[in-house]
């Protein structure tokens, strides 16, 4: 028992050390602060790809926000990759009125547009990739930027986007998404009542607990991106360069996989120019995404951000993969054998101290960057409904399916 107790400690003090390294690493990344010259914007063509799926609700309100843009139109085009909706998203898409700014709207399944298969061999279950690539083979843009349909923006979003890239060299570059309203710099811009429901709902379980797990993850993000320790992202908030895409051979080897438009292609590009994949630290490079608001979407999506785990060639993001795992096994395991012998309830409840203890500073300076740390008052109420979760997705992203706009994926 001591021995095994031992163990126990040691592993979450290992675990401990990867979280303050994480932390240090988001307070060591530079808050980016452009000092263009005067006539020196860059002239950067920029095409914003936004796939979309049965996002009546949504498309409007991002078209409008890409729309006030401060970026010169003359140098972003918007292509809309309507994936066979059913309802009224491509209609919106066509009637929305955009004078200065090119807009142009390519559906899936519509005749002489691409079947499934004829993009480099995409097969039918990797819609999103195949709309991507619909998209850049369609961009007129030499700087592509990708994002969700339920996305709005801060005026400045690609202005800063172009700045970073055209200062650094960038091929790849990975954004903050923040879960809600807008950064605390676009309240005006991007209001929390912007997305349905979520004013109602901004207390309720559901929308804290994912906050604050998305936080971490943005956290570990740009945490890792900056100490290249491993490749992380999300695709509501991504540019690279066009010929990067090309010369990676795009989704090529990756096509077979469902999810992965993100991360999986980060890699590829990684290893190709590890010195050019940069994280933007800007909050007007902050991109604001609606929650989920059911248990079951919730459940949905993070099961398909979990079913790409085994699929990553990052061999440094799986090994971090399953630590957190094993480490959320073993408390949970505690859990359970708890009710035999007490004194497994004693060294749970010490662990779960720690792991809390340790966890708390990192996600507090994260999400003070996303202005969401008062949400941290719950933090601590949060972890042990994290430990569950965490091993439930995790299981299920690896043996389960889910259902992802009204499409049901099977591993």
């Amino acid at each position: 028992m001591f021995l095994f107790s031992f163990i126990c400690l040691f592993l979450i003090a290992l675990y401990g050390l990867l979280i303050e390294f994480y932390r240090r690493a988001w307070l060591a990344i530079p808050v980016y602060a452009s000092h263009p010259e005067v006539g020196k914007d860059p002239l950067t063509k920029i095409s914003v790809l936004v796939p979309a799926r049965n996002e009546e609700e949504n498309i409007a309100d991002c078209l409008g926000s890409l729309y006030r843009q401060s970026y010169p139109k003359e140098l972003y085009q918007v292509i809309v990759i309507d994936d066979h909706s059913t309802d009224r998203t491509a209609d919106l898409v066509k009637s929305f009125q955009s004078p200065g700014m090119s807009l142009v709207c390519l559906r899936l399944g519509s005749p002489g547009s691409p079947d499934p298969g004829a993009l480099a061999g995409a097969p039918v279950k990797a819609y999103k990739k195949l709309a991507i690539e619909t998209g850049i083979r369609a961009a007129s843009g030499d700087l592509i930027v990708t994002t969700d349909a339920d996305c709005q923006f801060h005026p400045d979003w690609l202005k800063t986007i172009a700045r970073f890239h055209a200062e650094k060299g960038a091929k790849f570059i990975a954004a903050p998404v923040r879960i809600g309203g807008g950064s605390p710099e676009a309240r005006d811009t991007v209001r929390l009542n912007a997305y349905p429901g979520s004013r109602s709902d901004a207390h309720s379980f559901l929308s804290v607990f994912q906050t604050l797990d998305f936080i971490c993850l943005q956290g570990i993000t740009g945490a890792s991106v900056y100490k290249k320790f491993h490749s992380m992202c999300n695709g509501a908030n991504l540019a690279y360069e066009k010929t990067a895409f090309w010369e990676v051979e795009g989704f090529r080897d990756i096509d077979n996989i469902p999810s992965g438009d993100d991360m999986l292609l980060m890699h590829k590009i990684f290893t190709k120019y590890p010195g050019q994949v940069f994280f933007l630290k800007n909050r007007q490079a902050m991109v604001s995404t609606r929650p989920e608001t059911t248990w079951k979407g919730f459940f949905n999506q993070r099961i398909r951000w979990a079913s790409k785990a085994d699929s990553y060639d990052d061999r440094r993001i799986s090994g971090v993969l399953l630590a957190v795992y094993l480490i959320n096994l073993l408390l949970l395991g505690l859990l359970l054998i708890s009710f035999w012998n007490s004194w497994y309830l004693l060294l749970l409840l010490l662990l779960l101290v720690v792991k809390t203890a340790v966890e708390f500073p990192f996600v507090r300076s994260v999400a003070a960057f996303f202005g969401q740390q008062k949400l941290m008052v719950w933090f601590p109420a949060m972890e042990p409904f994290h430990i569950v979760y965490t091993v439930g997705i995790g299981w299920l992203g690896k043996f389960g399916s889910y259902r992802w706009k009204e499409r049901k994926v099977n591993k």
